[in-house]
């Protein structure tokens, strides 16, 4: 049936959890592409028999093959483009260091425009706050404190805090720490906020 693989590829993106990244289905991508290339040929055959013996019962076929070719790229685009969306979620989620089981659900082409969207961010947080830099990713909410409870989950060596203050973070220590200083090892799995 036409376009049943494109709309297969967004059912298995609907499926999956808001905020989680399946892995990439290249295989659908490829049987798709396949489909479009089998549609477009048919069409082209039909079209020059329809200029050169003046078929016109030919016509209804084209325009239902040459929609199903445009569903078909609206399909696989929506699936890139919202494969990209959660990608760039993820770097405001995680950080500029994706976990492991994040990056094996990726394709080549996503790992790369993710490095690129990463420097790009960087680069704007640098121009920013006065030549100093200003991260952006920090406080994604706003905090009710600015110092918060810890439980550090692994150990994970040494933390300088901007009074000059190292702090050991070996794995179930606690620690009474600047937010802004923990928020990012909390969203890569080092620490825990300890709620009290």
């Amino acid at each position: 049936m036409f376009c049943e693989k494109a709309m297969e590829l967004i059912r298995e993106l609907q499926r999956s959890n808001e905020g989680q990244l399946p892995a990439f289905n290249e295989d659908g991508l490829r049987q798709v592409l396949q489909e479009m290339e089998s549609l477009y040929e048919q069409n082209q055959t039909d079209v020059n028999e329809a200029k050169s013996d003046g078929r016109s019962e030919l016509i209804p076929s084209i325009k239902l093959r040459h929609c199903c070719l445009l569903r078909n790229q609206r399909c696989l685009s929506a699936y890139l483009y919202d494969r990209l969306l959660r990608i760039r979620a993820l770097r405001w989620e995680y950080g500029s260091v994706l976990p492991a089981n994040v990056r094996f659900h990726m394709c080549a082409e996503e790992v790369q425009w993710f490095s690129h969207y990463k420097k790009s961010l960087a680069s704007f947080m640098r121009s920013l706050g006065g030549g100093e830099g200003l991260d952006i990713t920090q406080d994604m909410k706003p905090p009710k404190s600015l110092y918060i409870q810890v439980r550090c989950l692994k150990d994970h060596g040494e933390l300088e805090i901007d009074d000059g203050t190292v702090i050991l973070l070996k794995k179930n220590s606690q620690h009474f720490l600047p937010r802004w200083k923990c928020e990012q090892l909390i969203r890569q799995g080092v620490l825990e906020h300890v709620m009290s």
